[in-house]
């Protein structure tokens, strides 16, 4: 299935039915009084949140949801029955905007979250309302309320704690295969992973994180060139990235250095705050380096570089090295999630 994580649609809620304005008639009663009800409201659009989605290729052929109006109000103090409410269901990470404004309305991120998007209008008043000791008779009523109606653009930012990063081919898809049970798409030529990918990685009974792997960025890519930039905003909400890099490139006039610098400037103009993520460095493919030179090479790259965080050297088709990686990463995310379920500390003033 293709991965779409844009689209864009058209919802109406339902209109409220109209009050009636009607009097009883019954045999020897020659003034029976109003007996007109109230239109039914109109129909609600509600969003849920359904974790078993991880896409919206539903609203990319399917734009124009609408629910039902409201019955209108009849003789014989009968109301309108309410229109029917309709649901769409939308995967966890799902950005509701104003799709003319942009403003962000509603943020999916709680599985099972039920909330409304478009209010449904209210049913008119039959004359039954407006009667009084002064107004024995009221012929008036009103209308229904239109329901609410919206274009709205539907963005998924996936929820994973870690981030993969790289130039095209650095490894990243491998990688993920290697540690999870995600089978990604792997070939020796660029630009293999046309879309995100997620895998689950477990560490032990309970203990597991989720990563993300996006197409590769290639310089230029905050402004449009390559594949990559399309999906960045995908890293905006993980606790951690994993720059990949090639250590050991087929094409001798290629510089590791070079690549790993244009993706950190990359990152930095497409947004700031994702450049400021902790970004942790590892160096792939180190089976295609002499055992003897491995050390040397890596701390080479290290200093050229100019890198003061955490390095990892692996190679994800060997998996060498990747099973101390998995544990720091869970360690790091371990302690990220204890530090925000941590009480805050009691103020002393209360104490006394």
């Amino acid at each position: 299935m293709k991965f779409v994580d844009e689209a864009f649609i058209d919802i109406s809620a339902g209109d409220g039915g109209n009050g009636c304005a009607s009097f009883r008639h019954e045999k020897y009663k020659e003034f029976g009084g109003p007996d007109g009800g109230d239109g039914g409201r109109g129909g609600h659009v509600f969003a849920v949140v359904d974790p078993n989605l991880n896409t919206l290729v539903d609203y990319r052929y399917s734009r124009r949801h609408e629910a039902k109006r409201g019955q209108h109000g009849m003789g014989s103090d009968m109301f309108g029955v309410a229109g029917d409410d309709i649901t769409l269901k939308m995967p966890v990470g799902t950005i509701i905007s104003d799709a003319d404004t942009g403003e962000v309305l509603y943020e999916l991120l709680t599985p099972g979250e039920k909330i409304m998007i478009a209010k449904g209008g209210d049913g008119g008043f039959g004359n039954l309302r407006f009667k009084s000791s002064i107004n024995r008779a009221p012929r008036q009523k009103t209308p229904g309320w239109p329901g609410e109606r919206k274009k709205l653009k539907l963005e998924l930012k996936v929820l994973a704690d870690v981030g993969l990063l790289g130039m095209p081919n650095a490894g990243k898809s491998t990688f993920i295969a290697a540690v999870s049970n995600a089978r990604p798409k792997i070939a020796d030529y660029p630009f293999t992973t046309l879309h995100p990918n997620l895998g689950v990685v477990r560490v032990g009974p309970e203990q597991s994180f989720v990563v993300a792997d996006i197409p590769g960025l290639i310089e230029g890519a905050s402004e449009g060139a390559g594949l990559g930039h399309q999906f960045l905003r995908h890293l905006q909400r993980t606790r951690l990235l994993l720059h990949f890099v090639d250590i050991a490139p087929f094409d001798d006039g290629v510089d590791p250095v070079a690549q790993a610098k244009a993706i950190v400037q990359e990152l930095k103009k497409y947004d700031e705050t994702l450049y400021e993520k902790p970004r942790w460095l590892v160096l792939n493919k180190l089976d295609m380096v002499p055992e003897a030179e491995r050390e040397a090479t890596v701390k080479d790259f290290v200093k050229r570089l100019r890198w003061r965080g955490p390095v990892y050297g692996i190679s994800a088709l060997t998996r060498e090295g990747c099973e101390p990686l998995v544990r720091a990463i869970y360690t790091y995310l371990h302690k990220e999630r204890q530090a925000e379920l941590a009480e805050p500390e009691r103020d002393p003033r209360f104490d006394a």
